[in-house]
C-alpha cells in the first residue's frame, strides 16, 4: 500500500466574523523564522526585523507534506496519488481492483471510477479490509495512460464515534490497487501500486466523515488523472509493509448516491446567513453552485431542525463539526460537492455566499448503502402515509455501510440492538440481504473470546459486549434473514459464533436467570422494565431461534438441546418473575410484550398477561410507554391477543407519546426519543437527541404483516400467509412486497358494510387468505361464491374470517355485510 511521506510544516487560521464571513490566513512566504523565542514574539508590533524569511516550499495542498501530530480538528489534507503508463496494444480487457485503509476515490484517464463511495467500506481493518473490482476497458486508451486515486481517512484514520477521537485503526490512509490488461493478441499487463507513484496534493485541504471537508478549487491540480500532467513537482510515494489483516472482496453494498432533493424555501435570518429548507431529513451531502471572484469563501453547515428564531439548530451534533467549506477558483458558475464526508440534515445554513444565493444554489443529494427498495404501503390516512415515510427516509439515512443510529452527530455507529430491534422491518422496505451478509461478519469479527457479542460491530471506540437485547443481534439478525430470505448459508456461516454467545450467556447466568445489567428498554417513558426481566426474556429467546436455526441445517441433536434450554429459562423465567395472577415483575408494558410474544407463559396465564397489558396501556390513557426493545413487538402482540384494535388506537395517536405526536411537529424521519421536543419543554437533553433514528421505525413490520396482512408462512416466502386486519377507522390499505419469488401486494377497501380484497400471489408460491366474513358463503372471488372459483380452495372459518388456499396469479374478493 502506498501514502504520502510525511515533512514539513503547515498552519492556517480561520477567523469567523460576526457577519458569518470567514477569513483565512495560510502559512506563505510572508512569514519569518528565527530559531530564538524572544521575550513578546507573540505580541502585535514586535520588531522581528532581524528574523529571516521562511523558505516556501510549495503552498497549502500542494506537495510535499502531510500533518503529523493532530490534535483536536487540525485535520490532513487528502493526498493524491498517480502513475503513467503505456498500453502498447489495444485493450482488450481491463480489470482494476482497488482497496484503501480509508477511503479512496479512483480515477483512470480523467474519469472517476464506480459509483461507489467511502469504499472499500468500514471493517475491523486489523481483521480483514474489503478490495473493489471494476471492469475498466471502456476507460483505457492505446498508448500514453493515467492512473489515480484520492485518499481520505475515513473510518481508517478520521474521527469515529463520540469525543472527536481518531486514529483508531492507523494515521493516515494507504491504497492499493492492480490493474490488469488484456491485449487483443492475449499477452497481459499489470499496473499495480508501488513505489513508483507519485504523490502531492491538491485542493481537498480537509476531508472527514463526522467533520466535514474543506475545498480549494484555486489549488485543483488539472490534469492530474491524465497521461501528460506535470509531476515533477510530486515526491514518490511512501510503500507501506503488508498488512496482517484478511484483504477479501466486498461482500455487501456499497454507499452510492441514490437521489436528489431539492430546496423548498430559503431564509435569511440574520444578514448573510441564508438557511435552506430541503423539506426531508437525510443522510447525504450538499451540491453547491455558485459563482464568485477567486478565493470568496463558502461556509455550509448543517442541521436537523430549526430554532425557533429561524437559526440552525446544531447542539445535538454534540463534537461533530458538520461543516464544508468550498474556495472559489473564479471564473464563471462553479458547481461543487464533496468526496469524503456525509451529513445528516434537513437544513443548511449558508454563509460567505457573493451576493444573493438562489434556491437552486442548494441542492440535497441522498446517499446510503445501495440495498434495492422492495416495500410499497398506502392507506387512507395522510398521518400514518407519512409514518411510513418516515420509518423509510430513517432507513435510507442510517443503513450507510452498517446499520448506524443516526447520521449526524458524532457517533455513527452500528449498534447491535438498534439493529435487531429494526431488523424485520428493514426486510420489508429494501432489499437487506447483502448488506447483513457483511454486516453479520463485522458483528462476528467483533465477539469476544468469552464469546460475547458487542454493543457496537465494528466496535473500535467502545469495547462493551455481553448486554441483553443488544449482543442478541449475533441470533436475531441471521435468523430474521434466514426467515425472510430462506437461504440457510447464514445460519451456517454465523453458526459457531451463535453457540458461543449462548454458552457466554449460560455462564454468565446464576440460575438460568440473567443480572439485572445493561440498557434495559432503551428511552421508554415513564416506565422502568427491570433490566434482569428483559435480558432472561432475551436469553430464552436467543435459544429458542438457535434451536430453530440449528433444525433447519439439519443439527438436530443441538435443536432439542438448544430447546430444553429455552424451556428451563422459561420455567426459571416464571419462577422468579410471575405471579399466580399473570403479573410480571415491574409491571410494564414491555414486560407483558416480552413475555407474550417470546412465549415464555403457561397457557393459563397468557389471557391474564394479555389483561395486563391492555390495563397498563389504559393506565396511560391509551398510550404507549415502551422503549427501543418493547416497541416493536407492541402493535404485533397486541394483535396476537386478539386487540388489534387497540393497536390501532396506539397507530393512530397524535399526543404526546406517540409517532403522530412528532409528525405533527414535523418530522420527516423517525426520532430517536418520544420527547425530542415536546410544546411545553422543547429540545431534550442535546447530549442524547437525535431527529434520525429508525429505532421506534420498527412498527413498521405490523404495518406490513399484520394490518396490510402480507406474511411468510415458514422461511423464504414459499409459502404465504395472507391475513389483513382492517380496523382504526382506515377505508383503504394497499401494500406491495418484492420477495425472492416476485411480488406479492395486498389492497383491502372497506366499501359500506362490505370488505373487498385484492390480492397478487407470485409464480411458484402458494398462500393461505384470511378474508373477513360472518360466514363463507358471503365470499365471492371474481364474481362467484369464492368457494367454487377457479383457483381457490375453502379451508374453514377461523376467528371471524373465511379460509382459503390460492395458487399463484391476482384474486379479488369481496366480502358482504362484514361491517353491519
Amino acid at each position: 500500500m502506498i501514502s504520502r511521506l510525511p515533512a514539513g510544516l503547515l498552519g492556517r487560521v480561520m477567523i469567523e466574523f460576526a457577519s458569518g464571513a470567514p477569513e483565512i490566513f495560510t502559512m506563505d512566504a510572508g512569514w519569518k523564522v528565527s530559531r530564538e523565542a524572544a521575550e513578546g514574539w507573540k505580541q502585535a508590533g514586535f520588531d522581528d526585523s532581524g528574523w529571516g524569511q521562511v523558505q516556501e516550499i510549495a503552498a497549502l495542498g500542494e506537495e510535499p507534506w502531510e500533518w503529523v501530530n493532530q490534535n483536536d480538528l487540525q485535520m490532513a489534507p487528502s493526498p493524491y496519488l498517480r502513475k503513467e503508463f503505456t498500453a502498447a496494444l489495444k485493450v482488450q480487457r481491463a480489470m482494476v481492483y482497488v482497496s484503501a485503509l480509508g477511503c479512496y476515490e479512483l480515477h483512470l484517464n480523467g474519469k472517476r471510477v464506480g459509483e461507489d463511495y467511502f469504499v472499500p467500506g468500514w471493517t475491523d481493518y486489523n481483521k480483514r479490509v474489503y478490495y473493489r473490482a471494476y471492469e475498466v476497458t471502456d476507460l483505457m486508451q492505446k498508448g500514453a495512460n493515467a492512473i489515480g486515486a484520492i485518499v481520505g481517512d475515513g473510518w481508517y484514520a478520521g474521527h469515529v464515534g463520540w469525543g472527536r477521537k481518531k486514529n483508531f485503526y492507523g494515521e493516515r490512509p494507504w491504497l492499493k490497487a492492480q490493474l490488469e490488461l488484456e491485449y487483443t493478441d492475449g499477452s497481459r499487463d499489470v499496473v499495480a501500486t508501488d513505489g513508483s507513484w507519485k504523490a502531492g496534493y491538491g485542493a481537498l485541504v480537509e476531508s472527514d466523515l463526522l467533520m466535514g471537508e474543506s475545498y480549494d478549487a484555486r489549488l485543483e491540480p488539472a490534469g492530474w488523472d491524465r497521461a501528460g500532467y506535470d509531476d515533477s513537482q510530486w515526491s514518490a510515494a511512501a510503500v507501506k509493509e503488508e498488512v496482517a489483516a484478511l484483504l477479501q472482496s466486498y461482500p455487501g453494498v456499497t454507499v452510492q448516491i441514490t437521489g436528489e432533493v431539492k430546496a423548498k424555501e430559503v431564509t435569511e435570518p440574520a444578514p448573510g446567513k441564508y438557511v435552506f429548507d430541503l423539506g426531508q431529513n437525510f443522510a447525504g451531502w450538499a451540491r453547491l453552485k455558485v459563482k464568485g471572484k477567486a478565493g470568496d469563501r463558502v461556509v455550509l453547515r448543517f442541521a436537523e431542525v430549526l430554532r425557533p428564531d429561524g437559526m440552525i439548530y446544531t447542539e445535538n451534533l454534540r463534537g461533530a463539526r458538520c461543516q464544508d467549506m468550498y474556495i472559489l477558483k473564479g471564473g464563471g458558475e462553479e458547481v461543487w460537492q464533496p468526496h469524503f464526508t456525509f451529513h445528516g440534515f434537513r437544513y443548511v445554513e449558508v454563509t460567505g455566499y457573493p451576493g444573493k444565493p438562489r434556491l437552486d444554489s442548494i441542492t440535497g443529494v441522498v446517499m446510503h448503502s445501495a440495498t434495492p427498495p422492495v416495500g410499497t404501503f398506502e392507506c387512507s390516512s395522510p398521518m400514518v402515509n407519512q409514518l411510513f415515510k418516515n420509518i423509510v427516509w430513517g432507513q435510507r439515512s442510517n443503513y450507510l455501510e452498517v446499520p448506524a443510529d443516526c447520521p449526524q452527530r458524532d457517533e455513527r455507529l452500528g449498534w447491535t440492538g438498534d439493529a435487531q430491534i429494526f431488523v424485520r422491518t428493514a426486510t420489508y422496505n429494501m432489499d437487506v440481504a447483502a448488506f447483513f451478509t457483511k454486516w453479520l461478519v463485522d458483528l462476528d469479527d467483533a465477539q469476544n473470546e468469552e464469546g460475547a457479542y458487542p454493543d457496537l460491530a465494528p466496535n473500535a471506540t467502545h469495547k462493551g459486549a455481553g448486554v441483553a437485547a443488544w449482543g442478541d443481534a449475533g441470533v436475531i439478525c441471521p435468523w430474521t434473514i434466514y426467515w425472510v430470505y430462506g437461504d440457510t448459508r447464514v445460519i451456517e456461516d454465523h453458526y459457531d459464533p451463535m453457540c458461543r454467545w449462548i454458552e457466554y450467556l449460560k455462564s454468565h447466568s446464576e440460575n438460568l436467570l440473567r443480572p439485572a445489567e445493561g440498557y434495559g428498554d432503551w428511552v421508554s417513558i415513564a416506565s422502568d422494565t427491570p433490566k434482569d426481566v428483559v435480558a432472561t426474556a432475551y436469553f430464552a429467546y436467543s435459544s429458542r431461534l438457535l434451536s430453530r436455526m440449528a433444525a433447519a441445517i439439519g443439527k438436530t441433536e443441538d435443536a432439542a438441546k438448544y430447546e430444553r434450554l429455552f424451556q428451563d429459562i422459561r420455567k426459571a423465567f416464571n419462577q422468579a418473575y410471575v405471579a399466580e395472577d399473570g403479573k410480571i415483575k415491574g409491571d410494564t408494558q414491555t414486560c407483558y410484550l416480552l413475555g407474550l410474544h417470546f412465549d415464555l407463559l403457561p397457557a393459563a396465564k397468557r389471557p391474564l398477561a394479555a389483561g395486563h397489558l391492555i390495563a397498563a396501556l389504559e393506565q396511560k390513557n391509551w398510550h404507549l410507554s415502551t422503549g427501543f426493545v418493547g416497541l416493536g413487538y407492541l402493535l404485533p402482540t397486541l394483535s396476537e391477543v386478539g386487540r388489534t384494535d387497540v393497536a390501532y388506537r396506539l397507530l393512530n395517536n397524535d399526543t404526546f407519546p406517540s409517532w403522530g405526536y412528532s409528525i405533527k411537529n414535523g418530522a420527516t424521519t423517525i426520532w430517536e426519543r418520544w420527547d425530542g421536543w415536546t410544546d411545553d419543554k422543547g429540545f431534550q437533553d442535546p447530549g442524547m437527541n437525535s431527529f434520525n433514528h429508525y429505532s421506534f421505525g420498527s412498527v413498521g413490520q405490523w404495518m406490513f404483516a399484520t394490518a396490510a396482512g402480507i406474511q411468510t408462512d415458514g422461511p423464504g416466502f414459499q409459502r404465504l400467509r395472507i391475513q389483513p386486519q382492517p380496523g382504526g377507522g382506515m377505508t383503504y390499505m394497499k401494500a406491495g412486497y418484492d420477495s425472492i419469488h416476485g411480488r406479492i401486494a395486498t389492497d383491502w377497501r372497506v366499501d359500506g358494510k362490505d370488505f373487498r380484497l385484492a390480492v397478487t400471489i407470485p409464480a411458484n408460491t402458494t398462500a393461505t387468505v384470511y378474508v373477513p366474513a360472518s360466514k363463507a358463503d358471503l365470499v365471492t372471488e371474481g364474481g362467484r361464491r369464492a368457494s367454487q372459483a377457479e383457483g381457490v380452495k375453502f379451508l374453514r372459518m377461523e376467528e371471524g374470517a373465511a379460509v382459503y388456499e390460492v395458487g399463484s396469479g391476482d384474486y379479488h374478493f369481496i366480502s358482504q355485510k362484514v361491517f353491519e
